[in-house]
């Protein structure tokens, strides 16, 4: 287990800070949902927060937006704290992002955009922030009659009207093509670029990779690892990873006994082995299939990622989970 205990994972002057919850709690019907979590994120920094269903990311994004009160614990958000009071200002310099956002398909982008400016007393004029996400040519045209695509820039505009100093992301590309992905990456790295603070979750290990500064695991309501990407695949040593299938079985004590073989993770079916002496280690899979009348399916090597960290963590794939 990897624990955020470090210097780096750690920021120590609480004026540097964007977010920070401590000994954080939250239960629904008896169910810890979040169980003491503790968590910094730093001013600037882009902080993805990852982990399989039911792990507490939703709850610990609604509670650090100010959606849901814990039942025990310190939440501190651009050193302001909920319910003192403060909590309209305070959203004033938030901005949210939902992965599913329903506007009125019969307004203009013009008229969604310029709508959601008014809820701000302070921001940006929407004909920047049109240009800004690359929706120029759609100015007037009917949200009806936009791809999905547009839509999530339009989502981010609206989100980004308001000029805000924090960005709470939720799945912000699932259901794009790779263009569309692009895009969206690049419009929350011009945010990140100015300064802004985004805290996001995502089920594509490719988009943390990409824009994350930290990430962070979380499962059963507690984070069990927190890192930069490099740092967290590193940590799983220099080596390689078979992925396969069987036709015919194999046992996971049999496949943890072959030469070259650190650890054997079996997700429903398929099976990846962390190896450090590839050739060695698949040579003697090769053997021990054979001599167990089995058969090889769909078989494929790669350095060890992201991805890899969190199936060595939580037994399942991110977009599985």
């Amino acid at each position: 287990m990897i624990l955020p205990a470090n210097s780096k994972e750690s920021l120590a002057n609480p004026r540097q800070l964007a977010l920070r919850c401590s000994a954080l709690v939250k239960r629904y019907a008896g169910v810890v949902a979040v169980d003491g979590l503790q968590l910094e994120i730093g001013l600037g920094e882009c902080f993805g927060l990852l982990g399989p269903n039911g792990a507490g990311k939703t709850t610990t994004l609604e509670i650090l937006e100010g959606l849901t009160m814990p039942d025990s614990g310190l939440v501190e958000v651009l050193g302001c704290h909920w319910g003192k009071g403060n909590d309209h200002t305070l959203r004033e310099r938030l901005a949210v992002q939902l992965q599913e956002t329903q506007f009125s398909e019969r307004l203009t982008v013009l008229e969604t955009i310029c709508l959601f400016r008014s809820f701000y007393k302070y921001g940006r004029k929407p004909s920047d922030i049109i240009q800004l996400v690359e929706l120029g040519e759609k100015t007037n045209s009917r949200v009806g009659k936009l791809s999905g695509g547009q839509k999530h820039r339009l989502a981010l505009a609206c989100a980004l009207v308001s000029d805000p100093e924090v960005l709470f992301l939720d799945e912000p590309t699932t259901g794009l093509d790779p263009q569309a992905k692009l895009k969206v990456w690049e419009l929350v790295g011009k945010f990140r670029s100015q300064g802004g603070t985004i805290l996001l979750t995502t089920h594509y290990m490719e988009e943390a990779e990409r824009l994350c500064d930290r990430v962070a695991i979380m499962d059963h309501g507690q984070i069990i690892a927190l890192d930069t990407p490099d740092a967290l695949v590193e940590s799983l040593g220099p080596d390689q990873i078979i992925e396969f299938s069987l036709e015919g079985s194999v046992s996971d004590g049999t496949l943890c006994q072959l030469p070259g073989v650190r650890r054997v993770n079996n997700c429903e079916g398929r099976y990846l082995l962390t190896v450090f002496h590839i050739g060695d280690a698949l040579t003697a899979l090769l053997s021990e299939v054979e001599r167990h009348d089995a058969k090889l399916v769909g078989l494929t090597t790669h350095e060890a990622s992201l991805e890899d960290v969190f199936v060595n963590l939580t037994g399942r794939r991110l977009r599985d989970a």
